[in-house]
């Protein structure tokens, strides 16, 4: 490859912006041009195998003969890490390379992305009895422990938080040291020794709370709500990531008969607009200002990839 380092193509936008399509018509302008393109997801949801349509996870008809790596490639009684999974990203990244093609990372996952880019950071492991008496803290009462113990922490997180605020805690009373003086000696990243050829999508919010409340719609009639029936049925913890993706408290009310499909579908609606919001702010803050941001639809792979598609970037 030109350049010093390998090249890593990396499609960061929010849910439903057109990521899965744009990366596989990247791939196929890598084919047009002798090299083969090779997705790999960089979404949380779509790294479980219980998700199929919850996540939205590309069908094969979808994938235009474009290998996919890392979809569904966990069992959701596993949780899967940043660290997880920026390890399998990793791995993945170097096969492509060491077969002479070029790797398209796709997802919205900004701690996904950010642990694989700038490493993480090298907590040790936390006492089993300090976790379990955390976890066993009311969230109020972890967070006021917080506050007390790492203000700034504290201060940072929402006090309804638990996942985080019992991480935050726990790493605290076991280390010693706050989460964020851990955080300052990340390591692991490989941002350093690859070139990335970042873009984001940004379309038009009302636009994308559309398209979102259509496919979660969608998602209603093309077998989400079996999806979850055989997800409940596993009896796995509620804590796990498989369970707290959206979509899946929302349809397992309905299958309680806590509420209907119709309220079920308001509230996944909602759910994913909240978190569309949230990757919004995440894209325009937290991401290299040289990547471009394209606001309009549908995207032009060929401009927004043109220096590494051209052919002096590819010898």
């Amino acid at each position: 490859m030109g350049g010093q380092f390998p090249p890593v193509a990396l499609i960061a936008g929010p849910t439903a912006s057109g990521k899965s399509d744009l990366a596989v018509r990247l791939a196929l302008a890598f084919r047009t041009r002798g090299r083969e393109g090779v997705v790999i997801n960089a979404d949380s949801a779509q790294v479980y195998a219980d998700l199929t349509v919850l996540s939205a996870r590309p069908a094969a008809e979808e994938m235009g003969g474009i290998r996919h790596q890392l979809y569904g490639a966990w069992d959701g009684a596993t949780s899967c890490s940043a660290a997880d999974w920026a390890a399998a990203a990793k791995a993945e990244i170097a096969a492509v390379h060491g077969s002479g093609g070029v790797p398209i990372l796709v997802g919205g996952t900004g701690l996904y992305i950010r642990t694989l880019l700038e490493g993480i950071a090298p907590v040790p492991s936390i006492d089993p009895e300090v976790r379990a008496a955390v976890r066993a803290l009311p969230v109020a009462e972890a967070h006021a422990a917080l506050m007390a113990e790492d203000p700034e922490r504290g201060a940072a997180l929402a006090p309804a938080d638990r996942t985080r605020v019992a991480r935050a805690l726990e790493v605290v009373r076991s280390t010693g040291r706050s989460l964020k003086a851990w955080q300052a000696e990340k390591a692991g990243g490989i941002g350093h020794v690859v070139d990335v050829h970042g873009a984001v999508l940004l379309p038009e919010r009302d636009w994308l709370y559309e398209r979102c409340d259509r496919r979660f719609a969608l998602m209603l009639e093309g077998g989400a709500v079996d999806e979850v029936a055989v997800l409940l049925a596993r009896g796995l913890d509620p804590d796990l990531p498989v369970m707290r993706a959206i979509g899946v408290a929302e349809i397992a009310g309905a299958l309680r008969g806590e509420w209907d499909l119709e309220e079920a579908q308001r509230r996944g609606s909602q759910a994913t607009r909240n978190y569309v919001k949230r990757q919004v702010t995440w894209l325009r803050h937290q991401v290299p200002m040289a990547w471009p941001k394209d606001e309009s639809f549908p995207y032009d792979e060929i401009t927004m990839f043109d220096r590494l598609l051209r052919s002096d970037g590819l010898t």
